[in-house]
């Protein structure tokens, strides 16, 4: 993965090279390009045009094309797990946490709580053993039990004392459990596991919810060994519940920052530089627009490039996606093309036809990193 991001940086860094100066444009044969006459003929037999489509995808956007990269928008659907789950949820009662026991009509054997304590400093402290000490029936197990449990066991033993016992256990206050949120939220911290089941989504809220910096595309939820991601954005927005999850104790949830969720902008156009993809998403339309538009007088409009990270498990290094904006009518199409995190935007001053021969002049050091980044990959195989 570092080893093709490398390589796609390197792509940038050199084709944004040509925005950083006045007249820059992309270097060809006539122009002396990046190899001498000698190198660039022997590169020249040796990869042919077939060879770089090893490693590159091109594709040309069209109303086809966008209508196969188009994301079907997540329908409001009805998350039967989900709520089968919540059906079931029961709280455990761990060391910590505080029970209230009543049993009426035996007001001696019940701590009331007065107008001077609470009901958590009345109620029966759960000990590191696991333990709580109850009158006539001394220890009693609770830890690891649900209250339902724990109010069994102590009218059975009661039984033995008193004629048949009315008990209700409850827990006062819950310290035994609890998740931890961590990230771009207001309020980063742990939130309690209580009797109530919690969501994803009710525990980002519980941290104060997303702040600016959030990328809600990227919410990461930490279970032991399991690491599983989920996107609110589709939660918030088309009410796709299968992004919400029922949490359980120790899980870590992490809201990642919008700081890397953005593309880069280069070549021929007014500001060349990074933009952060808003909560909205972006699209190549945006993207030039906040670039402040194309310089007319020397941008090549049917020269705009778009370079994605290919797949991991591809063996590609790129996609490079073309949009030919001669015709006005093609800025539709930029409107409905969805930037992905880490896109780079390339406006090239040069004829189309020079652009196979920047990616064939660049194979050299994208084929040998790679080559370098599949052996690795191999070796950690």
């Amino acid at each position: 993965m570092k080893i093709k991001l490398t390589a796609v940086s390197l792509l940038a860094l050199l084709l944004g090279g040509c925005a950083l100066a006045p007249g820059g444009h992309i270097p060809d044969s006539s122009s002396g390009g990046l190899f001498s006459d000698d190198s660039r003929s022997a590169y020249e037999q040796e990869f042919s045009e077939a060879e770089l489509m090893k490693l590159v995808d091109v594709y040309q956007i069209s109303p086809m094309l966008l209508s196969e990269l188009a994301q079907k928008p997540a329908k409001p659907a009805f998350n039967s797990a989900l709520e089968q789950a919540r059906a079931n949820y029961d709280y455990t009662v761990g060391r910590g946490d505080i029970l209230n026991v009543t049993v009426w009509n035996h007001p001696e054997l019940t701590i009331p709580a007065g107008s001077m304590r609470s009901a958590e400093e009345a109620g029966n402290w759960v000990h590191s053993d696991g333990t709580i000490f109850y009158p006539y029936i001394g220890k009693v197990q609770v830890a690891g039990k649900k209250v339902t449990e724990i109010r069994e066991d102590i009218t059975r033993k009661l039984a033995k004392y008193i004629e048949s016992p009315q008990v209700d256990v409850t827990v006062a206050a819950f310290r035994s459990q609890r998740v931890f949120v961590t990230g771009a939220v207001q309020q980063p911290g742990t939130v309690p596991v209580t009797n109530v089941p919690m969501t994803l989504i009710e525990a980002v809220n519980a941290a104060g919810g997303l702040n600016e910096a959030a990328n809600w595309n990227k919410v990461t939820l930490t279970r032991g060994d399991m690491v599983r991601e989920f996107n609110l954005r589709e939660l918030y927005q088309s009410g796709n519940t299968d992004q919400n999850i029922l949490l359980q104790p120790n899980d870590v949830v992490h809201v990642a920052r919008n700081d890397d969720n953005k593309v880069f902008v280069l070549g021929e156009v007014r500001k060349p530089m990074s933009y952060m993809i808003g909560q909205s998403g972006m699209t190549l339309a945006e993207a030039l627009s906040e670039a402040g538009g194309m310089f007319e007088a020397t941008a090549n409009a049917s020269g705009i490039f778009v370079i994605r990270q290919a797949e991991d498990d591809s063996g590609k290094i790129a996609k490079v996606y073309q949009l030919n904006a001669e015709n006005a009518v093609a800025l539709v199409m930029a409107e409905q093309f969805e930037m992905h995190q880490r896109d780079i935007v390339y406006v090239t001053a040069a004829p189309i036809s020079r652009w196979n021969r920047v990616i064939n002049q660049l194979l050299p050091s994208i084929t040998g990193l790679y080559s370098i980044g599949r052996f690795s990959d191999d070796i950690g195989n």
